[in-house]
């Protein structure tokens, strides 16, 4: 087995090692391992190789309801940190997580001072990027490199493992994973992309994507997320 997937075995200490078993021994992730080892050897890569699967880590199979897609981490020094749209507390907020928090405002009068997401992440939010690392100042530069099929293995696990996940995708890009949820059994929220250049074409501003969740939550018998946390 070649380094990353030793990794990654030896860092997801809860359910996510078990149900990942056979998307861990298979092809295209060993091959993509390989693609990370040459990668590191010529290029800065973000988030740092232990925070690649902090998503997992801190939101087990069994405790994640909720599903918030993004595309591939932070490409500034210290910034990502293995959770889609968060970034340290230190940092000041990327636009796309500004328009979310003031969408979160509008929807739920929370005001949140920072952009780490953590707590989501705690309470069973799984923060989940369709591609998991990127090499510094180079957005999508490892689109494409086996990422993708490994976010979709995801998905497909928990459309079938579990109920009444809240899936958010936001943008055509997660839009596209529609295909592997069973909306019978499952909640999709759908709007345009918190990014300025979507958001502001209309679509996501109005949206109300927190109010949705927690009211979908409570129906469902769960509990809330507590979104100022």
């Amino acid at each position: 087995m070649n380094n990353l997937v030793v990794k990654l075995a030896e860092t997801l200490n809860n359910d996510w090692k078990i149900a990942l078993n056979s998307t861990i021994s298979a092809a295209y992730f060993q091959d993509l391992g390989l693609f990370l080892e040459r990668e590191l050897i010529s290029y800065d890569i973000f988030p740092a190789m232990d925070q690649i699967f902090t998503a997992f880590q801190r939101c087990s199979l069994q405790q994640t309801k909720v599903v918030i897609i993004g595309q591939d981490p932070y490409h500034g020094l210290g910034q990502a940190q293995g959770l889609s749209f968060s970034v340290p507390a230190s940092f000041p907020l990327p636009p796309s997580l500004r328009n979310i928090y003031k969408e979160l405002y509008d929807d739920v009068k929370v005001v949140r001072m920072d952009g780490d997401l953590r707590s989501w992440a705690d309470q069973g939010v799984l923060l989940l990027n369709a591609v998991l690392s990127v090499r510094s100042g180079e957005p999508n530069s490892h689109a494409k490199q086996g990422w993708e099929e490994f976010t979709q293995d995801v998905i497909r696990i928990l459309n079938d493992e579990k109920q009444n996940v809240v899936f958010v995708l936001w943008g055509a890009y997660a839009q596209k994973l529609s295909k592997f949820i069973d909306p019978q059994r499952h909640f999709i929220i759908q709007a345009a992309h918190p990014s300025p250049l979507s958001a502001n074409r209309g679509g996501f501003f109005g949206s109300k994507p927190f109010s949705k969740i927690n009211e979908y939550l409570l129906r469902s018998g769960q509990t809330p997320i507590d979104w100022g946390k």
